[in-house]
Order: C-alpha cells, then sequence, then structure tokens
C-alpha cells in the first residue's frame, strides 16, 4: 500500500516541479511606453450584475488609453432588470444575448462578435475591476510580439475571513498552474475574466463550435483550440499592470458550484497535457484524503503520513509563493488551515462534477 502512496507523490511532486519551472520560464512583461496602436472591443457578458456593472464601467473610465481606440459591448442574458448606460468618453453599448446552444456565455461573446469592428477583442466579466493600464500592457505586447491570443492575470479583492482567504490560496493554484503550462509550452488553461483575440482568429477556430453543450469553458475551449492549431501565436501575459481584480463568492455553497462548473469541463479537455495534469492533481489530493483516513485508523503508519504531507504541502508551498507574489506581494493567509482543507474540498468537487448538477446566475445545468 505505502509504494502505491509513494508513487503517486512522486508524480505528483514531479509534476508540480515542472509547473514552478515552466512559472520562471514566463518573463515579466514590462510596458515600453509604446504609443497606443491596438483597437480593442471589451466584451463583456453580464446576468443581473446591476450593482456591479457602475463599478466596472468607472474602471474602465480611468484607462490611461486613447478612449477612440476601444469600446465596450455589453451583453444582457436576460437580466431580470434592464441596465441603462449613461454618457462615457468612450463608446459603450448593450445588446441581448442571443441563445442557440446550452452556453449562456458562449453565446453572448458570439452575439457580440457580430458587432465588433476592431481587429482585437478583449473579455472580461461584470464583477472585476481592471486597473489602469490594463490595455496599454496588451498593446505594448502585442506590438513586439506576433500573437494573436493573450491570456491574463485574475486576482480575488479579498476581505478578512477564512472563505475569502481559501478562495484566494484556490485561484493562486489555478493561476499557478496557468503560468506554468504556459512556460511548458503546453497551455490548456485561461480565465475569461482577462483573454484578449483577434476576431480573425475566433473566425479561424469557427468560434465555439464544438464545445457549446458544456455550459462554461468559453476561455479554456478556445484556448486549446488555438493552442492546438497555432500554438506560436498564443502568449501569456505576465505584466503585474494587467492583473484584473475580481470578487470572491460570499457563500460555500457558491464558492462549491463554481468549482464543480470548472471541473464538469475538465472531460471535454483537447489538451492532454491538461487531462494527465489534472488526474494528476486530482490524485494527489485524494492519496492525501484517504492518508489522513488509515491514519486516523491506524492503517498507516505516522511517520510516513507525516513525510507525504510535508513533501506535497512543500512542493504546493513553493507555487504557491511565486504565484502569490506576483498576483498580490503579500502574504498567504490561512495558508495551513486552507492547505490542509483543499484535499477534501477539490477531491469533493472532483467526484461530484461526474455525477451532479449545478446552479449558475440563476439557471441549472449539468446532470
Amino acid at each position: 500500500m505505502i509504494w502505491v502512496f509513494t508513487a503517486i507523490l512522486t508524480i505528483y511532486v514531479v509534476a508540480i516541479a515542472l509547473l514552478i519551472y515552466g512559472f520562471a520560464k514566463v518573463k515579466k512583461y514590462q510596458n515600453t511606453n509604446l504609443n497606443p496602436q491596438t483597437s480593442f472591443t471589451i466584451i463583456v457578458p453580464f446576468r443581473n450584475e446591476a450593482e456591479n456593472l457602475p463599478n466596472l464601467l468607472n474602471s474602465f473610465s480611468k484607462l490611461k488609453y486613447p478612449t477612440d481606440l476601444f469600446e465596450v459591448i455589453f451583453v444582457d442574458d436576460s437580466s431580470n432588470e434592464k441596465f441603462q448606460v449613461s454618457d462615457f468618453s468612450f463608446q459603450v453599448s448593450i445588446i441581448d444575448n442571443i441563445r442557440v446552444s446550452n452556453s449562456p456565455k458562449k453565446d453572448a461573446i458570439s452575439t457580440a462578435m457580430q458587432h465588433v469592428k476592431t481587429n482585437w477583442v478583449i473579455t472580461t466579466d461584470a464583477d472585476c475591476l481592471v486597473p489602469e493600464n490594463w490595455l496599454l500592457a496588451f498593446d505594448n505586447y502585442i506590438q513586439q510580439n506576433d500573437v494573436s491570443m493573450l491570456a491574463g492575470a485574475v486576482t480575488y479583492q479579498c476581505k478578512n475571513s477564512f472563505l475569502h482567504h481559501f478562495q484566494q490560496l484556490d485561484l493562486t493554484s489555478l493561476q499557478g498552474a496557468t503560468i506554468g503550462s504556459f512556460g511548458l509550452k503546453n497551455a490548456f488553461m485561461c480565465n475569461g475574466a482577462n483573454f484578449a483575440y483577434t476576431k480573425s482568429l475566433f473566425e479561424k477556430l469557427n468560434g465555439f463550435d464544438g464545445n457549446d453543450k458544456i455550459a462554461s469553458g468559453d476561455d479554456v475551449f478556445l484556448l486549446q483550440k488555438a493552442a492546438n492549431l497555432f500554438p506560436d501565436q498564443v502568449h501569456y501575459l505576465k505584466s503585474e499592470e494587467a492583473i484584473v481584480v475580481t470578487k470572491p463568492t460570499e457563500s460555500w455553497k457558491s464558492l462549491f458550484y463554481q468549482r464543480v462548473r470548472w471541473a464538469a469541463k475538465t472531460t471535454a479537455y483537447q489538451s492532454g497535457f491538461g487531462k494527465l495534469l489534472g488526474l494528476i492533481v486530482f490524485f494527489g489530493n485524494l492519496s492525501f484524503v484517504i492518508g489522513f483516513l488509515f491514519f486516523i485508523l491506524g492503517i498507516l503508519y505516522y511517520q510516513f503520513f507525516f513525510w507525504f504531507t510535508f513533501l506535497k504541502f512543500t512542493i504546493d508551498f513553493i507555487l504557491l509563493y511565486k504565484t502569490n507574489q506576483f498576483l498580490t506581494k503579500t502574504r498567504v493567509k490561512n495558508l495551513v488551515l486552507s492547505s490542509l482543507l483543499y484535499p477534501f474540498f477539490s477531491s469533493t468537487v472532483a467526484f461530484y462534477s461526474l455525477f451532479g448538477s449545478y446552479e449558475w446566475k440563476g439557471r441549472r445545468f449539468g446532470k
């Protein structure tokens, strides 16, 4: 039995070590003060976000970018109350989502694409805030690199609660894996709250054809198609000036359903590397859960469980620390408790995602 735990741990440590190596391979990008040239259309799908949209619009208004070089398209996905926008120095429009699939967000982006006049689009979410040099960082990178798709970082705006700190730890691990996979030339994951690509690339990929039966995944499936067909055109923008801030969920139930939604699309990945890494992480966490239970029952020696836990948490911490230094430059709070809880949480999410349904924006999806 011990050899099984040892084998899983060895594979897990090697996999996370490779992600750490890949993370270091993606160099930080600093703006070079080039004159802005790129025209962007910012696409924001939303549903019942009247509380958040004014804050997002306010962050758009603070962008240090020529207002004639970007416009905003909000896509209303059957909100209960219509949202009205006031006058801004940049162009803003609201259109209604045209539903044609099981994925409201993919439909919203496809609907907006019919109105896009610029070469580049960049997507974000209604509950986000963008930094003032957001578009400038993307523009400068685009001017200096032959690229058709750019993924950016996302972090949480946390309050002092364990739920928020737990989510920050979870998101940090996902961001670390994302950046690491780009560094290993095996990009398979990104976040649609900070994701840019050319309209021409979107058309070459036939948009979301092939995965529109899965409710979420507007970001990862498009990325995986692009990385498979045009790998040299897909980059990661590791710029502190381009990190988008979003809100954590306010309840464990909402967090659970959100993570189930994210996990449910894993089986449909085109990326073999992404599927393999997902399995390795799953079995790494599940083996900790089983090892803990065996330790409590006296089946597993405490010395072995101690070293298993120490090695797993140490390699996890290195990736978390490096990623957190990039995202927030603050220490990870409630690290020990969150790290102990996380394997139980993630294993439950993984199992539930195979058989259960979940709620999203007042709708139910899944089995």
